[in-house]
């Protein structure tokens, strides 16, 4: 049985004739008046009491006729679904972020434009990220580096400097900024390899030839912190991530551009989606970082 069976099915229940079923369905009489035959001849069954231009239900058809109304009404309530989906009056954005620092400005952004869409964020490192991505656990993911994988579609969205910070008894304690050169020999504790705000360091200090005491490899920003406290070393941070607290003081680096940035991405395949493309044109990178090839979003399409 096809849909455009029942369909003419329902129509000359609802309107007791053959007639005023094709003028509701705008199509032609023999049309529906084939599509009923079918049925009956297909199941051996006899669906109307026909008595010259006026029809009346069977049991049977009395029975089917239920049955269609509930059909039809789950039918309306997907088109409903989906044309409030389409224009995102409802639904589902899930993001996956190596943090909570990149992302939390992008998820206000958007929550502004689209206040009906529900928003469920998940953390992780970089590899998380991707995975979810990947398996489309993840609609759109916040990391902080580059991908160069063509199955992903990955655009800037900013980029913070990488200070140094310590605690409150060490002699940097007492300055607002350092030269790169007074690292040397410097007590440091490093984020686990991998880190970009570790890669961006390392990257700066082999430039200009510095080597400091590496002391410690923690990947916990929550443990290092605690670290950095208790005077075991000094720290490399990203100023987004740096949470000011009792016994910690944040230095800048005064003569090397040391930057961590905050990249959005998608899989390349689910670029043209509507959540997942409003994401992206809500996202309101800073004048010097566009977004390249997507378009700045100012008001959502409602």
């Amino acid at each position: 049985m096809r849909l455009t069976q029942l369909r003419s099915f329902y129509a000359v229940a609802r309107m007791g004739s053959f007639t005023k079923a094709a003028e509701h369905l705008h199509v032609s009489q023999p049309t529906i008046t084939t599509q009923v035959r079918f049925l009956e001849e297909s199941y051996k069954v006899e669906l109307f009491h026909r008595s010259g231009r006026r029809v009346q239900l069977t049991q049977l058809g009395e029975q089917l006729m239920q049955l269609a109304q509930h059909v039809f009404s789950l039918e309306a309530d997907a088109v409903s679904l989906l044309r409030d989906a389409g224009e995102l009056r409802t639904g589902h954005l899930r993001v996956a972020a190596v943090g909570p620092y990149h992302v939390t400005k992008m998820l206000a952004d958007f929550s502004q434009h689209y206040p009906d869409i529900k928003v469920s964020v998940s953390t992780g490192n970089s590899q998380d990220v991707l995975d979810r991505l990947l398996d489309y656990r993840a609609d759109v993911g916040v990391l902080a580096q580059l991908v160069k994988d063509d199955r992903f579609l990955s655009v800037p969205f900013s980029r913070h400097p990488v200070g140094i910070f310590t605690s409150s008894e060490h002699r940097f304690a007492r300055r607002r900024s350092i030269r790169l050169a007074e690292l040397q020999g410097e007590r440091m504790i490093l984020r686990e390899q991998g880190s970009t705000t570790r890669k961006a360091l390392e990257l700066a200090l082999h430039k200009a030839g510095v080597v400091p005491e590496v002391v410690m490899e923690i990947s916990s920003r929550e443990v290092i912190r605690e670290a950095v406290s208790q005077g075991i070393g000094i720290a490399a941070v990203s100023t987004v991530e740096f949470v000011p607290g009792p016994g910690l003081h944040l230095v800048s680096i005064s003569d090397a551009d040391i930057f961590t940035y905050a990249h959005v991405l998608c899989l390349a395949e689910r670029r043209s989606m509507r959540m997942v493309n409003a994401f992206f044109e809500t996202v309101s990178p800073p004048d010097d970082t566009p977004l390249r090839g997507v378009r700045k979003k100012k008001t959502a399409r409602r």
